[in-house]
């Protein structure tokens, strides 16, 4: 078992360049298979939920070059089935949005039903809603499979019940090789939709008012190759920010977009952090005892679901009573019993977590539920008082590259080690 041993209370400082945005790429990925034309796609995070998502493109018969590590090359004009039945496909959420690229190019897809972390009830009702109002049939099949079919895709005005980015970007892979006109209406508006739909764009398609609630597409008859690079991960900047809060740090992050970062920088400078902005980077600099705060998650530009494992970290080293509030996933605190083995005081009731903050931290083993969790755990390891071991570090691998070595490259006691005598040996190196 990989694990990640660490021992806390060293300020991280220096700088980190975040890679490429993976709920992006995954999106991005998808839309590739679209046309028989060569597509290359740069800055492409190499992570788990990628490699997944590309080796499920070449099992449907896509050639997959890797030109380097953050480069690929994909050609769909060898795609021979559009049944995605692939064993890894179940263990990312995004496996989906195959569904809706292969839908648009061939008018029918059969996809595993989607998996990912365990943080709550992610349906796709809402994915299906849209494919039915393009014209499509779309059933469950054999309790695994989605299958979705039409003979002509026809644009419809389509409203989504709730804030959804998976539905948005799949009805926007359909709906982009629909005959007529599709207008999606209470939209999902994070960065990741805008770029898929940058990258749909550079394809031919005739997509507008992505990043807004409403995104009206006009179907294109094909689309064809394109070279496009995907966006910096919002997430994986907004983690090393609260990696600096945290250990009392002073961390650049650069390679980042700051205006998608506006409501955790807002968070930071409410908790007392100091936070500058630069043209592609942002700056925080943690001071000794940070200060309560309320925060509710929010769809975009509300604070992200996926920061709130980090800040809920932050908050329980701050000082008096902070109010967390998950308004996206039911089941998203479920790091809490673990963050309370490490000295932290928090109550759970519903969505609602009451944080009373303490002075420190203390090491302990634990283990990673989910991937955001997984590296919030990490964080609360760094600022804490001894060694802390962190289980189930695939989580983590899933969706942050080299995370180990860029913590280590800020300063951060910490090593990847798969049995005792490396703990050990960590354990005689640092004392």
């Amino acid at each position: 078992m990989i694990q990640y041993i660490m021992k806390g209370g060293n300020p991280l400082v220096g700088e980190v360049v975040v890679g490429g945005a993976k709920n992006a790429a995954l999106g991005i990925l998808a839309a590739a298979v679209m046309t028989d034309e060569p597509v290359v796609i740069e800055n492409l995070p190499d992570v788990r939920d990628t490699n997944v998502l590309l080796e499920a493109i070449r099992a449907i018969g896509a050639i997959v070059e890797r030109i380097d590590r953050h480069t690929v090359r994909i050609i769909g004009s060898t795609i021979h089935t559009i049944c995605v039945n692939y064993d890894y496909i179940r263990k990312i959420r995004a496996s989906y949005y195959l569904l809706g690229a292969l839908l648009g190019k061939y008018k029918k897809a059969e996809v595993a039903l989607p998996g990912g972390c365990n943080i709550g009830t992610r349906p796709i009702d809402q994915h299906l809603k849209g494919f039915r109002a393009l014209g499509a049939q779309a059933r469950i099949e054999q309790g695994g499979m989605v299958a979705v079919d039409v003979d002509q895709l026809v644009g419809s005005h389509i409203f989504l019940d709730v804030v959804s980015v998976g539905a948005t970007i799949n009805i926007m892979l359909a709906a982009s090789l629909a005959e007529g006109r599709t207008i999606i209406e209470n939209a999902a508006k994070e960065p990741h939709v805008v770029d898929v739909a940058n990258m749909l764009n550079s394809m031919g398609a005739l997509i507008k008012g992505a990043g807004t609630d409403v995104i009206r597409i006009t179907g294109v008859e094909k689309l064809h190759g394109t070279e496009y690079s995907i966006i910096p991960d919002q997430i994986e900047a907004g983690t090393f920010m609260f990696a600096a809060a945290v250990t009392k740090g002073d961390i650049m992050v650069k390679n980042v977009i700051p205006k998608h970062l506006e409501a955790i920088s807002a968070k930071l400078i409410e908790m007392g952090c100091e936070v500058s902005e630069f043209d592609d980077a942002v700056r925080v600099v943690g001071k000794p005892r940070l200060t309560h705060t309320h925060v509710k998650t929010l769809p975009y530009p509300g604070f992200p679901t996926d920061m709130q494992p980090q800040i809920s970290v932050a908050l329980a080293l701050a000082e008096g009573t902070s109010i967390v509030t998950e308004s996206i996933f039911e089941n998203r605190f479920k790091y809490v019993d673990e963050l309370s083995r490490m000295g932290a005081t928090i109550k759970v009731e519903g969505n609602v977590a009451v944080i009373n903050g303490v002075q420190n931290l203390t090491g302990a083993e634990v283990s990673a539920p989910d991937l955001r969790a997984g590296a919030a755990l990490v964080l609360a390891g760094l600022a804490a008082d001894g060694y802390t071991t962190v289980d189930d570090v695939e989580f983590i691998q899933r969706g942050y590259e080299c995370f180990d070595e860029k913590l280590q490259a800020l300063g951060a006691m910490l090593e990847r080690v798969s049995d005792d005598k490396d703990i050990q040996r960590f354990k005689l190196k640092i004392g």
